[in-house]
């Protein structure tokens, strides 16, 4: 239940205002101030006003503006500074929260090896390939600064859960969705690699050259300018990854354990504080089993277990709230709840740091294409055993363009969402999600109307003829459809 608490709004009039109402309109007020510093082109350094000026601008309370600085300044779009000419002043964000966002939510949803496999083996080749197309004398140098220091490194104990080579050749690609998802990818991969049984020194020796010789023929590859040995050697790579992972990982539970929400780089100590005792929290429902409804404990049992103050607490609080892996209820028998995490926050994250990285939509599609098709060849592979109730759905969202109610613009995206959901890869669909976003904020951005009737009527016919080819079986026809079906979407989204 929501407890009522005074806040003052800008006129100075004090009035009553619920926590859950005022959190939700916090979040509203964050998402326009983003909104606003998306259409100014992010210029980073520049004020958007003062905390007066913004309470007046938007007529809401200091504590609702503050709680939507808060969650401004945790997506690192802004940063409010106090005193004399201080105010909101824009700063430029770095991939933390956005990847941060994602991990959580594909923890919750439980994310398998193979799942893990499938997304790297569709995305990080293409990165391979695209790096070789484009490299130069500093890139050339820095792989082989890697190499070198792989075999610097091959004596040191223990297996390293950084991977320097993949996050290097995801920026290598000019691509910056690739880069974003593939560091996602190698950070899931790495917590799965720290829940392996203790190795002795002659395995991890040898974990390590292998990977190590793996890399060199990567590189080699990508330097000699050859994009198809690079994806062959990749991807051969990332099997053997799969293949150790799989034999060596401890089985004690599904899920992936261990502290996700981890200190940020940000300005103040009280903000960075506030992040590390998220991450202990998020540690704590992580190890239960992630139960939802568990009553983790009251708000003196926290102050007491975390040993820090109540301002750093409720700080802490509101950063799990908005990744939804808990909510505070006040009253008795109220304290901090295990909550299931939404895919919302992780979308609305990634999107925005993409946005500040300048990605065009010829980035986006050329993601969204190897995602697509790779997820038609699985629904295929799967109806081929058989599965009408699966049938059934695609049907469904093939006629929901014409069907659906007139108001709801996302009419035509139901049967890319289906044919994602039914892959059964949480990683896919989620990205899929989230290039789904991207692509309709760009086509709002540039005043591109939606689709009319007649769009609509040609999207529900491609969507039935990928349809016809899944349901016979012809994962090649259907991933040839699927590409002509995604080209011809191009206008929209330019």
């Amino acid at each position: 239940m929501a407890t009522a608490v005074e806040t003052e709004p800008a006129d100075g009039e004090p009035r009553i205002e619920t926590e859950a109402v005022g959190g939700k309109l916090a979040a509203q007020i964050a998402r326009r101030i983003e909104e606003t510093v998306i259409r100014e082109g992010w210029p980073v350094g520049e004020t958007l006003g003062s905390e007066v000026g913004l309470r007046e601008q938007f007529g809401v309370s200091r504590s609702v503006l503050r709680e939507a600085v808060r969650l401004v300044e945790h997506h690192q779009v802004a940063r409010m500074r106090r005193g004399p000419n201080g105010g909101l002043f824009i700063c430029a964000p770095d991939a933390g929260p956005a990847t941060r966002a994602i991990v959580i939510y594909l923890e919750y949803v439980g994310t398998s090896v193979a799942d893990l496999l499938e997304a790297r083996l569709l995305l990080e080749p293409m990165a391979a390939g695209l790096a070789a197309e484009r490299i130069t004398e500093d890139s050339i140098e820095s792989l082989r600064a890697i190499l070198a220091d792989e075999s610097v490194r091959r004596e040191d104990p223990g297996v390293s859960a950084e991977d320097p080579l993949h996050l290097t050749l995801g920026a290598l690609s000019g691509n910056p969705v690739l880069r974003l998802f593939i560091e996602v990818l190698t950070r899931l991969t790495a917590r799965y690699a720290h829940t392996s049984r203790r190795l002795s020194k002659a395995e991890v020796l040898d974990s390590k050259t292998v990977a190590h010789e793996a890399h060199r023929a990567v590189v080699d590859a990508v330097i000699a300018g050859d994009g198809a040995r690079a994806q062959i050697e990749l991807t051969a790579h990332l099997e053997s990854v799969a293949e150790w992972i799989e034999k060596h990982r401890v089985r004690r539970a599904s899920r992936i354990k261990g502290p996700v929400v981890e200190p940020e780089v940000v300005e103040g100590p009280g903000a960075k504080l506030a992040e590390i005792v998220a991450g202990r929290i998020h540690e704590d429902i992580a190890a239960r089993g992630w139960q939802v409804g568990m009553v983790l404990g009251s708000e003196t049992d926290l102050l007491g277990r975390y040993g820090v103050s109540r301002a750093v607490l409720r700080e802490a609080v509101r950063l799990l709230e908005y990744h939804s892996v808990a909510r505070m209820r006040r009253g008795p028998g109220g304290g901090l709840i295990v909550a299931e995490p939404e895919a919302q926050a992780s979308v609305d994250t990634m999107a925005l740091y993409l946005e500040y990285q300048g990605v065009t939509a010829a980035d986006l599609q050329t993601v969204r294409n190897a995602i697509e098709l790779g997820l038609v060849a699985r629904v295929t592979e799967r109806l081929a055993a058989g599965d009408p109730e699966a049938v059934d759905r695609l049907g469904r969202a093939v006629r929901w363009p014409s069907e659906g109610p007139p108001e709801d613009s996302r009419k035509a995206d139901l049967f890319h969402t289906e044919l994602a959901a039914l892959a059964g890869n949480p990683v896919l669909s989620l990205f899929l999600s989230i290039l789904t976003e991207l692509f309709r904020r760009h086509a709002e951005g540039g005043g591109q109307p939606l689709p009319g009737a007649q769009a609509a009527d040609e999207v529900e016919q491609a969507h039935g003829r990928i349809l016809d080819a899944i349901v016979q079986g012809d994962a090649g026809v259907a991933r040839h459809r699927m590409r002509r079906h995604l080209d011809a979407l191009t206008p929209w989204w330019h």
